[in-house]
């Protein structure tokens, strides 16, 4: 039996999403919990990645020659496609300073684990 592409990506999204959300709520290392963040966006990004996603679609640039009602109907989705983008941006500029801030706390603290820090 062969699974349809896009119904496994959105297994794989949630199960991305489910894992990130374990690992930001229940695990003490903050690295781990910035992990379980990132996994959290990954899940996002493909879940919109999938929703653009039409089987035997094709590029959506209008070139001259076109019909504009086969365009239409053949077209893939890009508003997705360009959420992605702008999301991985943004992700990867938020990780960088959730880690910066994980430095800052190891210097004062001396550790990375969660509860000790919230001890202190």
């Amino acid at each position: 039996m062969i699974i349809d592409v896009q119904l496994a990506s959105f297994f794989t999204a949630a199960a991305l999403i489910i894992l990130g959300i374990f690992g930001a709520l229940f695990l003490d290392n903050l690295i781990k919990k910035i992990i379980g963040l990132a996994f959290i966006g990954d899940g996002v990004n493909l879940f919109l990645v999938t929703l653009g996603y039409k089987p035997g679609g094709i590029v959506y640039i209008y070139l001259p020659g076109m019909a504009a009602d086969w365009f239409s109907q053949n077209a893939a989705y890009p508003l997705p496609y360009a959420l992605v983008l702008t999301s991985i941006v943004i992700g990867a500029s938020t990780l960088a300073v959730m880690l910066g801030i994980i430095i800052v706390l190891y210097k004062k603290h001396g550790t990375i684990s969660a509860s000790k820090i919230l001890e202190d």
